[in-house]
């Protein structure tokens, strides 16, 4: 039994750690490290991961947040399939907002592009999850894969043993959901692919 309850623990810890809202951030680290925008300014890059930090995961966690306590719904309840359109809408509103920040401060396209393929994930499963729930968390880590594919692939640099983390990373967050009984193996695996192929896609061509 202590077992169980350790494992469920780990569960917990690892989908809170790795929350979706923090795929945009995840690939401006990964951009401004193995690109040339590694020569920017340090005040400039820490910046901009600010604004970002500040849209797309701060002010959606506690606009979310505060909006489960108003129904007084626990996490799990709100994960719902049903109760998770006001959630995506609050985020793809957030993310909207910092877009055109981003775009008024002239900010490189590279940076903007990003958010525009965490966007593009997020919408995509916001209208799949009309009539199926499928996994957020998943389709994160899968849009970060992905990012990694598309700038492997704009700025020629090889990028094996980041998507070795990030598979790593991946395998657990899956079993994770899956474990709290969040997510079917399916969901899980159709999430990853989604956030795989929008992100890779969607910084390619947009």
């Amino acid at each position: 039994m202590s077992r169980e309850k350790n494992i469920i623990f780990f569960a917990r810890f690892v989908s809170v750690l790795f929350t979706p809202f923090y795929l945009p951030l995840m690939g401006l680290v990964l951009l401004f490290t193995l690109s040339y925008l590694a020569l920017l300014p340090i005040f400039y890059r820490l910046e901009i991961i600010a604004l970002v930090y500040l849209f797309t995961i701060l002010l959606p966690t506690y606009i979310i947040h505060f909006y489960r306590r108003h129904q007084g719904w626990t996490l799990i309840e709100l994960g719902h399939r049903e109760r998770r359109m006001v959630p995506y809408a609050i985020s793809i509103l957030c993310y909207f907002t910092c877009i055109w920040l981003l775009k008024h401060l002239n900010v490189f396209h590279f940076v903007s592009s990003i958010l525009m393929a965490a966007l593009l994930v997020q919408i995509v499963c916001a209208i799949i999850n009309v009539w199926w729930k499928i996994s957020t968390h998943t389709a994160a880590i899968g849009g970060v894969a992905g990012s990694l594919f598309a700038f492997a692939e704009i700025f020629g640099f090889n990028p094996v043993w980041w998507l070795c983390v990030v598979f790593f990373v991946a395998g657990i967050m899956g079993s994770a959901r899956m474990i709290l009984r969040q997510h079917s193996l399916a969901q899980v695996v159709a999430g990853f692919f989604i956030g795989l192929i929008c992100a890779s896609m969607g910084i390619l061509l947009l």
